[in-house]
């Protein structure tokens, strides 16, 4: 994620108790006010009856509100978990650093997380992850005609560039030599592009087409760039939980067996991908 005011995030003392901050306002959250279960295959839950999914809304089309109910590619793929456990998905909004840092699950906020989260060395410091489910790229959208092509052409042209803080994209661009405006989340960040705060962004690909799809947007900006980063977006656990894990990856296999994974992705993206 590949997740959008602005300010620079500074520090990981900060990150660590802005994280904290945020599970301590979504309320409970600790495994002292839970009540713990057991589902099928041996799967010790948070909360009985249910699989609960900590995630970052909005970030379309992964997760993001519709009619009044969370859905997405996500979304989707987390209720054929629910099912092959014999108890319905819940699902709780908290800010992407509590998820990637593993404070949310840690915390029996959650027992996955699944916000469109590329799998990372760093990131299994802290998570148990699944097999991937999805293969992501990075993109830069920008406004039409604007002439550029490459993250050279933001450097040479001296453009204010943004990211959304704790992703993939930022670090990316980081380590090409930018030093990018931090957005806490991916509608900051559009909104950013939007009203001048900066040139260009970049954030997951998907999430720039689907943008793009919004005639409103569509008539002023585009995509500039493909990003070809080779990431892969895992559901991320406790580290401990190596059942829960047995059970995602049996899903994800046999949904990709039988044909189920690609008709949700087709739902989603609007092809097959391709490869599954």
């Amino acid at each position: 994620m590949a997740p959008w005011s602005t300010s620079r995030i500074a520090g990981i003392g900060a990150a660590a108790l802005a994280a904290a901050l945020t599970i301590s306002a979504c309320g409970g959250g600790s495994s002292d006010t839970t009540t713990s279960a057991t589902a099928a295959g041996g799967v010790s839950l948070v909360n009985g009856g249910k699989l609960t999914t900590c995630t970052n809304i909005p970030y379309e089309p992964f997760q993001f509100n519709q009619n009044g109910k969370v859905v997405g590619f996500d979304v989707d793929i987390v209720d054929l978990v629910a099912k092959k456990l014999g108890v319905t998905q819940d699902i709780v909004d908290i800010d992407f650093a509590a998820i990637k840092s593993g404070a949310a699950l840690n915390a029996g906020k959650c027992d996955v997380a699944a916000a469109g989260m590329t799998i990372t060395d760093e990131r299994k410091k802290n998570l148990l992850f699944s097999d991937p489910y999805f293969d992501a790229t990075q993109a830069l959208m920008t406004k039409k005609d604007s002439g550029i092509t490459s993250l050279d052409d933001v450097k040479a042209k001296g453009l204010k560039l943004g990211a959304q803080a704790s992703t993939t994209g930022l670090d990316y661009v980081k380590k090409a030599g930018l030093d990018p405006i931090e957005f806490a989340d991916s509608p900051k960040e559009l909104l950013g592009l939007q009203t001048g705060q900066v040139d260009v962004i970049v954030q997951d690909l998907p999430v720039v087409l689907t943008w793009l799809k919004k005639p409103e947007i569509g008539a002023k900006f585009e995509m500039a760039a493909s990003l070809d980063t080779g990431e892969q977006y895992g559901i991320g656990m406790k580290k401990t939980n190596t059942a829960l894990a047995k059970t995602i990856n049996e899903v994800l296999a046999a949904a990709k067996k039988d044909g189920t994974y690609n008709a949700i992705y087709k739902k989603w993206f609007g092809t097959e991908p391709k490869s599954s």
